[in-house]
């Protein structure tokens, strides 16, 4: 299928490109991946041609600013990402679009950028790589906390979509990992860091105070839909401080909107078109941590869905919810 549109499709700047070194693993790819992360011009767009997708919304590598534990620091790199993925755009304004690289140390330094790179740079949204570290390694900050409220009304009133796209948790924090640390990132860890900050954004009030909020996250939804139902059969015998009006899986079906990134497999994708309105589901790649060519592969040939949905999930969902300037 030509004309298709992604949306969790990294790059990197020179002060976030190590933070990527361990997906390189130990194979000698690190040169390729460096430069397949750093690139956003020539390289990239081939990979888009070739596999017939039309425009990508570039975001900052993980975990990116939510890494770096000083303030101003973190400010000034997600500043220095958003100016280059607007001069990216801005060559190339078929071909791309962005989503924000934000500071979440401070709700309200958030919301400003947030707002620069809406009103100003055109952004479409943003994409934040899970928990906020602040001041020390072990203090993570997540943001169904109480503080964030005043961050997640000017999401509100800006109307953008918000990703949370994964992190690996803080070393300290994940001892159920000891000996296994190969379970800690994109195996098994990244869904479940995501997942549970997902679902502690659902129980706690947020939807309510702000209805039109849109929440993105990737890989089939990290889990959660296999898991839906059971999570509300159970939580008849466990709502203590469940701060919903809803039922949690209400509160999931109608704000999460869900991605194919990294997850290309029939019978995970025929789960979360069970479990999720079809408006709310996306095709993407994940790249460079995933290849394009494995993506659009196996998206172009499933048969889980027919041409009508193809086209839906491929590019039309993405037009709405992104509202881009596309056909």
């Amino acid at each position: 299928m030509d004309g298709k549109i992604a949306f969790e499709e990294h790059f990197a700047i020179e002060d976030t490109l190590e933070q990527a070194r361990s997906f390189a693993g130990d194979s000698g790819i690190w040169d390729e991946f460096t430069q397949q992360l750093l690139d956003l011009g020539g390289q990239r767009l081939g990979h888009m041609d070739a596999t017939g997708i039309e425009m990508a919304l570039l975001s900052l590598n993980a975990p990116g600013v939510q890494r770096i534990l000083d303030a101003r620091e973190a400010l000034r790199v997600a500043q220095k990402a958003n100016e280059a993925m607007a001069e990216a755009v801005a060559k190339h304004p078929k071909r791309y679009a962005a989503l924000a690289a934000l500071p979440m140390h401070n709700p309200d330094v958030a919301a400003r950028e947030l707002e620069r790179c809406v009103q100003q740079l055109g952004f479409k949204g943003a994409l934040v790589n899970g928990f906020q570290q602040v001041g020390n390694e072990d203090n993570a900050k997540y943001y169904d906390l109480p503080e964030y409220r005043s961050f997640w009304a000017t999401v509100s009133k800006l109307d953008v979509p918000f990703y949370l796209h994964p992190r690996m948790q803080i070393a300290s924090q994940a001892r159920n990992y000891d000996g296994h640390p190969w379970l800690m990132s994109a195996p098994w860890g990244f869904a479940l860091e995501t997942s549970i900050h997902s679902l502690r954004l659902c129980g706690s009030g947020l939807f309510d105070d702000f209805p039109n909020l849109r929440i993105c996250i990737g890989h089939l939804g990290e889990n959660i839909p296999f898991g839906l139902w059971r999570i509300d059969a159970r939580m008849r015998f466990s709502r203590r401080e469940y701060r919903g009006k809803r039922p949690l899986g209400d509160y999931f079906r109608d704000h999460f909107h869900i991605t194919t990134s990294g997850n290309f497999n029939d019978p995970a994708f025929r789960c979360t078109l069970d479990v999720l309105d079809h408006d709310k589901i996306y095709f993407s790649a994940d790249y460079p941590f995933e290849k394009m060519e494995d993506a659009a592969t196996w998206y172009d040939a499933t048969q889980v869905i027919d041409e009508a949905q193809r086209r839906k999930i491929g590019r039309d969902n993405a037009i709405k919810l992104f509202n881009l300037d596309l056909k």
